[in-house]
């Protein structure tokens, strides 16, 4: 159990009490791809930043694209001088990284809660709307689950090689669900979970899944949003860490394989009113069927924050358990939201369209604004899949479509704010105009 300080700086002093060794933390964030940011700090100028220091970076490290690189956007980037913005320290994510070769720290850092937030910051983007529903009297319960492959450390040619099993040096290149892979891959697995827990992510329960090296992890449940989210984020940075240590590489791309099934980020939500009472099972379970209506009008314009690349639409539609549509389900795992079977105190929507490298705190804000746009509205959604296989609402299924989708849309300006869908929006045109613009072996072979 993590242990609550008063104030930061008693947080920082009681961990170099702890961790005399620890020379240097990484003060990391997450930009807009979802990869993280930041600097690497002596500890005890950590301990001056905890006491009142100013902590500040480039504003437009925020908008740093998948490549690193910037896009002219607006006023930002080329046209504002990059000016520095004010981060924070998140109190209890001051932990130790084991998996490199000297042992390090790491801890979270944000704009949200700073006198100056940065508006298109994936962390403040849900912290508006978390705090938008506690004015209205709503708590959200949030649990991740994030599938992943793991690989062989090494490519061959540019393309990724089965795992191989760390005692018999077997390629992994079988798809099931075995539980026998659980042993032959558990001493990174096992690793990774304890890791995890090590970095205040309560990851438990380990699954095989279908793909060939690719596993499910599940996260408890926090009834903190920004929490549950921080894990998933931390999440994927540790586990890419242990994987590394072991000789493997461990990926949460979308669609690694054209003929095994992708990794999906399932997202469980439940909603409680200040009572304790279950928001989604009142009026007979009506706020859950509002809720989903709400879902299921705003995916399509919200794909860009679940399919965050152009990779990631190559998993819609194709094998098991990957939706086509935007459709819901009571125990169907083909749906886009699923209705897991639960008592009322439990009841809760799992949204599983996002792909495993989305934004953990984007796709969250998208969830939670969609509940609330369908409980304002107070509307029906279509027949689940369970009355008609048929059920269901198209979304665009590439990059560009999926951003003129989103651009302009009422809603998700208002839910998301206006400049971060501005912001978002124009970041992922150029990025995948930018991906594009390149002749690819296969080009020359058909055309030339």
């Amino acid at each position: 159990m993590s242990v609550i300080f008063p104030d930061l700086l008693t947080e920082v002093r009681a961990f170099r009490a702890e961790h005399p060794e620890v020379r240097y933390v990484d003060l990391i964030a997450l930009d807009i791809p979802g990869h993280f940011y930041g600097k690497r700090y002596p500890m005890d100028m950590l301990e001056k930043v905890a006491a009142g220091t100013p902590l500040k970076l480039p504003q437009n490290c925020v908008l740093l694209g998948t490549q690193g690189g910037l896009y002219p956007i607006g006023d930002y980037c080329f046209a504002d001088g990059d000016p520095d913005a004010p981060r924070r320290l998140v109190p209890g994510t001051l932990k130790p990284v084991r998996w490199e070769k000297e042992v390090i720290a790491q801890m979270l850092i944000t704009s949200d809660g700073t006198a100056k937030p940065i508006e298109f910051e994936p962390r403040e983007v849900l912290a508006r709307v978390v705090e938008r529903l506690a004015r209205r009297g709503i708590r959200p319960v949030v649990a991740f689950e994030l599938e992943f492959y793991l690989f062989d450390r090494k490519l061959k040619d540019g393309l990724p090689q089965f795992p191989r099993d760390t005692a018999t040096e077997d390629e992994d290149d079988q798809p099931n669900m075995h539980i026998e892979r659980l042993s032959r891959f558990s001493s990174v697995l096992h690793e990774m979970v304890d890791v995890a827990n090590e970095q205040g992510v309560p990851a438990n329960v380990i699954t095989a899944e279908l793909g060939p090296g690719q596993f499910e992890i599940n996260f408890s449940h926090s009834d903190d949003p920004l929490s549950a989210a921080d894990w998933s984020a931390l999440f994927c940075r540790s586990t890419r860490g242990v994987a590394m240590k072991h000789g493997h590489r461990a990926s949460f791309m979308s669609k690694p394989y054209l003929d095994a099934p992708g990794s999906g980020m399932h997202v469980h939500v439940s909603l409680y009113d200040e009572a304790g009472n279950n928001i989604l099972a009142g009026h007979e379970q009506r706020n859950l069927r509002h809720a989903v209506a709400g879902c299921l009008e705003l995916l399509p314009h919200c794909m860009p924050i679940f399919a965050p690349n152009h990779n990631a639409y190559r998993r819609y539609g194709a094998m098991v358990n990957a939706a086509s549509r935007a459709s819901w389900g009571i125990e169907d795992r083909d749906a886009c939201i699923r209705i897991p079977e639960s008592d009322p105190r439990n009841l809760r929507i799992e949204h599983r369209l996002a792909g495993a490298d989305a934004n953990p705190y984007l796709v969250l804000a998208a969830i939670l604004t969609g509940m609330e746009f369908g409980l304002d509205r107070g509307v029906e959604p279509i027949a689940p899949l369970n009355d008609d296989r048929q059920s269901g609402i198209d979304f665009p299924k590439d990059a560009l479509s999926a951003v003129a989708a989103m651009r302009q849309h009422p809603m998700v300006n208002e839910g998301l704010g206006s400049e971060f869908v501005m912001v978002y929006c124009e970041n992922k045109r150029q990025e995948q105009l930018d991906f594009l613009n390149e002749i690819n072996a296969r080009e020359y072979r058909w055309f030339l």
